[in-house]
Parts: structure tokens; sequence; C-alpha cells
């Protein structure tokens, strides 16, 4: 398997529009972030956990020329606005790409691409092929999937487990139960954006705090905030096996 960490970057980005701190004038390519999005290859299949408003810019970046599924987490706009470039790999595979995720998720897809799913489409506008899902293991190409249930907020979002990887992006809650689903996994990625507290997001101690329950050999950062801090400053304080994510990173598991 290999995860490629397509954007680390919180609903804003960083640098965030219009701010001057130290974060956003950074020239450092790892203070640079894009919209929170993953790729991973894994025994010949090509899927992306969501489809954020970098999507375009992400794909061309890694230069991804096959696409097997899309799997959200949840509805909100820096993770699905992007779901129009997926007509790119229609052209090139003549088919409807597979799109995953819970009733509520298709549902808002319906509602802000509704010309994706009309009944006379206009040419050229994307082919996607909606698959509902809910707190059951699934397979997306004969990859087995466990959906992993977290609270965004009041708002349930899925994480997800592939193999020995598991992906937890905007969260503040994992019950007990659905954190067993994680142990055990050799990569976590999990959501850690910034040190104040949020009302939706772990901050770096509550992430650092779940990395530890969990004890993978390799934890990555995501969804980060121009508030936690320059890369490399934060990287020094982090515990051994734990370190920023940053976009382009690329994991072999």
């Amino acid at each position: 398997m290999l995860i490629t960490l397509l954007g680390t970057g919180t609903s804003s980005g960083v640098p965030l529009i219009g701010c001057q701190c130290d974060v956003c004038r950074s020239v450092d390519f790892r203070d640079k972030r894009l919209r929170t999005s993953v790729h991973i290859s894994v025994d010949g299949r090509s899927f992306v956990i969501d489809t954020g408003p970098d999507f375009r810019q992400q794909v061309l970046r890694l230069n991804l020329l096959q696409l097997d599924a899309v799997l959200f987490t949840h509805e909100h706009k820096d993770h699905t606005a992007g779901l129009d470039e997926v007509r790119a790999y229609n052209f090139r595979s003549g088919q409807d790409m597979p799109v995953y995720g819970r009733p509520t998720v298709l549902a808002q897809l319906q509602r802000e691409f509704a010309y994706i799913f009309a009944e006379h489409k206009y040419p050229g506008t994307p082919h996607v092929l909606l698959n509902e899902i809910g707190n059951e293991p699934f397979e997306v190409s004969g990859i087995p999937i466990i959906p992993i249930e977290v609270m965004h907020h009041k708002l349930p979002v899925f994480g997800y487990r592939i193999g020995d990887f598991s992906y937890l992006t905007d969260l503040n809650y994992i019950s007990d139960e659905e954190l067993e689903k994680v142990k055990g996994s050799r990569v976590l990625i999990v959501d850690a954006l910034q040190r104040q507290s949020h009302i939706s997001h772990f901050t770096l101690d509550q992430a650092i705090d779940l990395a530890q329950r969990v004890n993978a050999n390799r934890t990555y950062f995501v969804h980060i905030s121009h508030k936690l801090g320059l890369h490399n400053e934060v990287e020094k304080e982090l515990p051994v096996g734990i370190r920023l994510g940053y976009d382009g990173l690329q994991i072999q598991l």
C-alpha cells in the first residue's frame, strides 16, 4: 500500500487569505497546506478519500492517471467541492465513478451537484455511481474497508480502515467501541487542528493522546490550521513515532 497525503490543511487552507502570521508567510513548503484529502494505492487499485476544493491541483501534482473510487468522510464543502473533477477519469476510463458515503453525504452531493444527477444530462458532465454505506464493513473493487464512526461536533463522520491503515479526519470525539476498530493499525492519520480548544476538531494534545492510545508504528497529523504553528517547530515537540503530515508526503506500508 502507498498512501499519499494530497492535502493536510483545514477548511481555509494554509496560508489563510489575508493573514500575515509567521506560518502564512513561511517559505517552508511543509507550511503550504491544501485542503485535507488522501490517495491510497493498494493491490493495483486507486482510491481517494474526499475531493475538496483543491482536488484538481492535487491529482495533477501527483500525476494520478487512474482512479477507481471516491470515499467520502462527510458532507462539508472542504471535503466535497471538487467532485466535478472526476469527469476527467470518466473520459479516460469510459466508466462511471463509484462514490461511497453515508445517506446524508449522498443526499448533499445530489443537491450541490444537481446537474450531475439531472434526468437530461448536459454533455461532458461527470458520471458517478452512488453507493450508500452504513457503519458496516464493505468492499470497493475487492478491497475490504471498515468505516469508523466519529463525531465532528454533532455531525457523524466516517473515518476508514484499509488493512493496517486508519484515517480519521474532522473529529472531536470517538467512542471506545469505534476506537477498537483502529487499534492494531500500523499507520494512523488523524485530525490535529490547533493548540486551542475547538468545538469540532481535536487539539494537538487530544490528537497526541489518541495516537498514544492506538500506538500505531507511525502516526501523522492532518487538517492543520495556521494556528498550530510552524511545521519545523511543532515537529520538535512531538513524541517518538508521531509526526506532522505535509502535502505530498508518501507513506509506504
